[in-house]
């Protein structure tokens, strides 16, 4: 069997998707709640009152994980094909790795996004988050895409070697077919 890891880039359209996806719910019920002032450009205010605290952290963090549970992916990675498995098993992963995860987009966060920038140059396309939670996003086998992924037999990493790697531009490879 052939595994096809998803790049950098599907996964940036994939991540804009969601973010945008979630704006929509979030922002109008965040103007509902707190007006006009909540967007004001001076307000430094990193956390405007305990419904913010649940708009921006905790509804996100739920719905994420439950999505992921549930379909293994976000509604931008049901876009492109792609799926989260176990980085090991190629199967659904537990409850735990989901959590891990998650938390793990804080540290891709904190280290300057050098933890998703990771995708682009790792062989699994795995960032600081899929490491973590030993998780692989990979293209759903039901609809194979022309170019984009990466692909590698599932029991070994991909044979390209740094310096091949390094000479695409980062999460694209050369066109199957």
């Amino acid at each position: 069997m052939t595994v096809r890891y998803v790049g950098f880039w599907a996964r940036v359209l994939a991540s804009i998707v969601d973010s945008v996806l979630l704006g929509m719910i979030v922002y109008p019920l965040a103007y509902a709640i707190y007006g006009k002032a909540y967007f004001d450009i001076n307000n430094t205010q990193l956390v405007q009152g305990t419904a913010d605290l649940v708009l921006q952290y905790v509804f996100p963090a739920i719905a994420i994980v439950l999505f992921w549970m549930y379909r293994s992916a976000t509604p931008g990675k049901l876009m492109i094909k792609a799926k989260i498995v176990d980085a090991d098993t190629l199967e659904k992963p537990e409850a735990w790795q989901w959590i891990v995860r998650y938390l793990g987009y804080y540290i891709s966060i904190i280290t300057l996004f050098v933890g998703f920038l990771w995708v682009a140059f790792d062989q699994r396309k795995q960032g600081f988050h899929d490491k973590l939670g030993r998780t692989v996003v990979i293209y759903d086998d039901a609809v194979a895409p022309a170019s984009g992924a990466a692909s590698a037999p599932a029991s070994e990493p991909s044979s390209k070697t740094t310096a091949q790697a390094s000479a695409e531009p980062p999460g694209w490879e050369e066109p199957r077919g």
